[in-house]
């Protein structure tokens, strides 16, 4: 306990540090026509995350360079040029480059390529490049990324404790910590900062390697429902501006988070909590069911993902009901 608060309090003055760097150099973000927010934010606050993973390797050196190396160079990497994407807009072909090998390295330190035929291996590599992208996605407001993430945690330090040990506690740990750091600072009704390209995809690369040590350990893949709230969300959303002939790579609004903010002008903080609550009843239901995959799947999609629609239907009427 001494150890995690005094992690806690040096992450806490890290940040401020980082705050004094970033609003020297002018590191903001500016609110664009996509934006859920209209004021100019401190950017790049999820650089906590990467600075966390760091002291954990300070406290666990040996470990680090025996089992956590992979990780640590695939989150270095994704972080370094997501940090530097937030300053200066880099090409695509970088950002997937990096992206691609951050995940081979991901997946090497979870064994899955050790542990599974390599004709599975692009459906992983699809499937993290698309969580990492639906992180990003879903970066738009206030407290969402940090709440979100919270829950996930947690969830996953219980299930590490009481259900079944696939990492080492302050694995874990550390990142709940840097989580809590940064929801002291965003979880406001005025952020004092945003986490930025670097936070969102270096939490998410985290988070990720987590959820797939979990599904390596116990071969149940039920755990890729712990992003449930937030694929439900894109795949939808892709699903929808497909339906529209829309480019998919383009900014837009059409998100329901996005939608609740700027239209309905709903608290950054309500909407944040709903996302964060509704993940946290179905990790309870995921934990404690032992239903087949695939019942469970329906059980968790069905009643969201018709709420979710009837919200989204009952917005846009609205809208065009103040248009006319």
């Amino acid at each position: 306990m001494i150890e995690h608060l005094l992690v806690f309090i040096t992450l806490f003055i890290l940040i401020h540090i980082y705050f004094k760097i970033a609003d020297k150099y002018n590191i903001i973000d500016k609110p664009n026509h996509r934006s859920a927010h209209s004021q100019i934010t401190l950017r790049g606050g999820g650089i906590i995350f990467p600075i966390a993973f760091m002291i954990f390797c300070l406290f666990n050196c040996k470990e680090t360079i025996q089992v956590y190396w992979p990780f640590g160079l695939g989150l270095l990497a994704i972080c370094l040029v997501s940090f530097i994407d937030d300053i200066k807009t880099l090409s695509g072909k970088v950002r997937i480059s990096v992206h691609f090998i951050s995940v081979c390295l991901l997946l090497y330190f979870t064994k899955t390529f050790n542990l599974l035929p390599f004709w599975t291996w692009p459906m992983f590599f699809i499937m993290i490049i698309g969580t990492l992208n639906a992180y990003n996605f879903m970066d738009g407001i206030n407290g969402m990324t940090g709440a979100y993430t919270l829950v996930t945690l947690l969830t996953l330090l219980y299930i590490n404790q009481d259900i079944i040990a696939f990492t080492a506690d302050d694995f874990i740990t550390y990142a709940i910590l840097a989580s809590l750091v940064f929801l002291f600072f965003n979880f406001r009704k005025k952020a004092k900062c945003f986490a930025g390209d670097v936070g969102s995809m270096g939490i998410g690369f985290w988070v990720i390697g987590l959820v797939t040590l979990l599904i390596m350990k116990t071969q149940d893949y039920k755990y890729i429902l712990l992003f449930s709230v937030y694929g439900m969300e894109v795949v939808l959303t892709i699903i929808e501006r497909l339906s529209l002939k829309e480019n998919i790579f383009e900014a837009h609004r059409r998100h329901l988070y996005q939608l609740l903010a700027n239209e309905k002008k709903l608290s950054h903080l309500t909407i944040s909590s709903i996302y964060a609550i509704s993940q946290l009843v179905i990790n309870v239901f995921l934990l404690h069911t032992k239903l087949p995959i695939g019942i469970v799947i329906l059980i968790i999609f069905i009643p969201f993902g018709a709420i979710y629609l009837g919200m989204k239907i009952s917005l846009k009427r609205k809208m065009k009901s103040v248009i006319k």
